[in-house]
């Protein structure tokens, strides 16, 4: 059995999105997020940026894939993608 890759979020202090993210995230069983504080840093928020070209909040990355914020992360689970993606497997 592959380890989980790497979870990797963008976030704030105060983002419902990033709360419901993280939420998702857990239910697939994700124990260990890495949360990065744009508000805190604003140096990681350009490196976002770059990554993303998005402003918003959360920016989430499994392994190498780059997953989009919330709406993209609870579709991906309704298409049956996310437990593959977590698994290691690449989409």
């Amino acid at each position: 059995m592959s380890a989980t890759p790497r979870v990797l979020m963008y976030s704030t202090a105060v983002c419902p999105f990033c709360v419901r993210a993280e939420q998702l995230l857990r239910a697939r069983g994700v124990t260990e997020i890495e949360k990065v504080r744009v508000d805190l840093d604003p140096e990681r928020r350009t490196e976002m940026m770059e990554k993303t070209s998005r402003r918003t909040v959360p920016q989430i990355f499994i392994g190498e894939t780059y997953v989009g914020g919330c709406d993209d992360l609870i579709a991906l689970d309704h298409a049956g993608k996310l437990l593959p993606l977590l698994s290691g497997e690449t989409l």
